[in-house]
């Protein structure tokens, strides 16, 4: 789980290029993890 969590950010991190990619590439990271404690309740 932490180890998908950190390989989700380093390639969100990676792959932007932009202020507004970077914003995108956090609200991204933010629905995974969202969904993810979602489906351990």
């Amino acid at each position: 789980m932490r180890l998908f969590i950190a390989a989700l950010a380093l390639a969100g991190l990676a792959a932007c290029e932009t202020t507004e990619g970077f914003g995108r590439d956090v609200s991204d990271l933010g629905n995974a993890i969202t969904e993810e404690s979602q489906e351990a309740q």
